[in-house]
């Protein structure tokens, strides 16, 4: 077998079959196939595709490059969680607390966000003390004692994700459908969990900007995740604009924590309900969607998912009594408010503008060694449909820099369309998909 064949037989329409593929990864896992032939094939796979088989069998040769978690030792059936990613996305600070809270293992594998701002692990590192550096057996036993632990991915977790994504982040094949869903799946397969749920993201500050492109992942995601004998589930969620009001880590632990004591934004509230009660379904606690949203309102209504939170922080190392003060947390020197330029109401916010905004602030990483602000960001105080004032805060900025609070001043505000009516809001849940 030769690569040279397989990059033909895709250039020119053809199905790679399982052995090919196979071939394809471990050659590729052991450098006997070089970076310049996988680019090729990463290229006509982008113009020509992958079938479902070949998208399935691309995601275990993936999942089986590296180690496979073993979570049976973990009792009752454990659920895991992924976001395609936003603007503001901090769910997972959210809806693992209350899912755990209402007798569901949590053993989560989460990352270190690339971009706009951090990703959960960076999140959570805003409790002092907070470490995501479990040693197997720890992970276990959290899991089975409080039935939470959130743990940073293992160098060896898919690695030939890791290796993939990289070549294709340099040959501009990251956005193709199958190769993100295997890119996606490969992880959470390895991760050992028993049913998935995933929240793919459309709109303005979504990877995939139309609702008809996220439905096509989700169902790719889907397919395969049934198909491995896993139950899964996608809810398909707007990102035309921010999720919540806080974007960047601090900012967003604080809005997590409001919203546990049943203060916070009603999108994120609705969205970790929507996406617990699917969770609760998929592990069989409850036999309908609508005794999922009870119960899992009753987490936050009762006290107990916020508990949670502070007992996962206990667990791993960090100062639970941050949960209850958020004091204790990163905050930035300097607040400046942004303005209103003139009366009317928020038409519209590009959201990736948003995030662009908060990356100049130092929320997230340009690249994988970039250090983070914890406690920079931004507070919106308007978002879409909203009148305003001339003169009206629509946004604080949160920094420690004030070059870097007036480049992110002058980005934000391209963010926001000011106009005299809204051009209209998607609603937040936009499609299910289970099959």
């Amino acid at each position: 077998m030769r690569m040279y064949d397989l990059i033909q037989k895709k250039r020119n329409g053809g199905i790679l079959l399982p052995e090919e593929i196979h071939y394809m990864i471990q050659g590729y896992m052991t450098e006997e196939i070089p970076d310049y032939q996988m680019s090729a094939m990463l290229m006509a796979i982008y113009f020509q595709g992958m079938n479902e088989e070949e998208t399935l069998n691309l995601t275990l040769e993936m999942a089986k490059s590296g180690d496979l978690l073993d979570l049976s030792s973990i009792e009752g059936i454990k659920v895991d969680k992924h976001s395609t990613g936003g603007v503001g996305d901090k769910t997972t600070l959210v809806l693992a607390p209350m899912v755990a809270a209402a007798g569901i293992p949590i053993a989560k594998m989460s990352g270190r966000g690339l971009g706009h701002t951090g990703g959960t692990i960076d999140k959570l590192e805003s409790f002092p003390g907070f470490t995501t550096s479990l040693p197997e057996e720890t992970f276990i036993h959290n899991v089975n004692s409080i039935k939470l632990a959130i743990s940073g991915q293992t160098a060896n977790l898919a690695p030939a994700d890791k290796k993939l994504y990289a070549l294709r982040d340099v040959t501009a094949t990251v956005d193709q459908k199958s190769l993100i869903a295997a890119s996606i799946m490969s992880k959470k397969l390895a991760s050992g969990a028993d049913a998935i749920v995933l929240d793919v993201k459309t709109g303005s500050g979504a990877f995939m900007k139309t609702k008809e492109e996220a439905v096509a992942l989700a169902k790719t995601m889907v397919c395969i995740g049934n198909r491995a004998g896993r139950k899964t589930t996608a809810v398909i969620s707007d990102m035309d604009q921010p999720l919540g009001y806080a974007v960047g880590n601090a900012l967003e632990v604080k809005e997590a924590i409001e919203t546990l004591k049943g203060n916070g934004p009603k999108d994120l509230t609705r969205l970790c309900i929507v996406l617990g009660s699917h969770m609760l379904f998929n592990a069989k606690a409850v036999d309908s969607l609508e005794k999922g949203e009870e119960l899992m309102q009753q987490t936050l209504t009762e006290g107990i998912a916020l508990k949670k939170l502070a007992e996962l922080v206990h667990a791993q190392g960090g100062n639970e009594q941050a949960v209850y003060d958020t004091s204790l947390l990163p905050s930035a020197a300097i607040q400046e408010p942004v303005y209103a330029s003139l009366d009317g109401c928020i038409e519209k916010i590009y959201t990736d503008e948003v995030g662009a905004a908060s990356l100049l602030l130092g929320c997230g990483r340009t690249t994988k060694d970039s250090t983070i602000d914890l406690s920079a960001g931004l507070i919106l105080h308007k978002k879409t449909g909203d009148s305003v004032k001339k003169g009206d805060i629509i946004a604080v900025l949160h920094g420690n820099d004030t070059s870097k609070i007036a480049a992110a001043k002058d980005r934000l505000l391209k963010a926001f369309i000011l106009g005299r009516r809204a051009s209209g809001t998607f609603p937040l849940i936009r499609g299910v998909v289970t099959e």
